[in-house]
């Protein structure tokens, strides 16, 4: 048992002193130089759902990340309507917190979806850890141009 106890604990060592594969390599596939993962979380560029002018607008669709790398995320409606926010990347990173109005939210598990019933803002913080392309939507108004994709290399 106790040698069994060693070699769990030796093989979780192991595990943990390896770096992601991106980080080391050199170029992705575009011939620019990979961005190295850091130990600081980064900041994704904030997604803003609607706008005083446009309830359907948003100010970016597509968002490129590197795997292994932490993230903080501002998610942030600025409309009256009331957005349902979906995306498969919370099942495929490692949730840390999601923050509203300073009250931290921990979980153990991804959230299914991220809900506006007002204006404000949600910062999700995560750790990339499967590289893949990812949707989000709001999928009521999918149709009107609220959707986009999430790359992790």
């Amino acid at each position: 048992m106790k040698l069994a106890v060693m070699a769990f604990a030796s093989l979780i060592g192991a595990l943990s002193t390896q770096q992601p594969a991106l980080a080391q390599s050199g170029d992705d596939d575009d011939g620019d130089p990979a961005p190295k993962v850091t130990r600081a979380s980064q900041n994704v560029p904030e997604l803003i759902l609607g706008s005083k002018d446009n309830s359907y607008a948003v100010n970016r669709k597509d968002f490129e990340l590197v795997s292994g790398q932490g993230y903080r995320w501002k998610i942030t409606s600025a409309a009256g309507l009331e957005y349902k926010f979906v995306t498969d990347l919370f099942r495929n990173v490692w949730m840390n917190q999601i923050v509203i109005n300073d009250l931290e939210v921990h979980m153990n598990g991804a959230p299914a979806w991220l809900e506006f019933d007002s204006e404000g803002t949600i910062n999700v913080q995560f750790s990339t850890v499967r590289p893949g392309e990812y949707t989000w939507s709001v999928p009521d108004l999918a149709d009107k141009g609220m959707t986009g994709k999430i790359i992790i290399k």
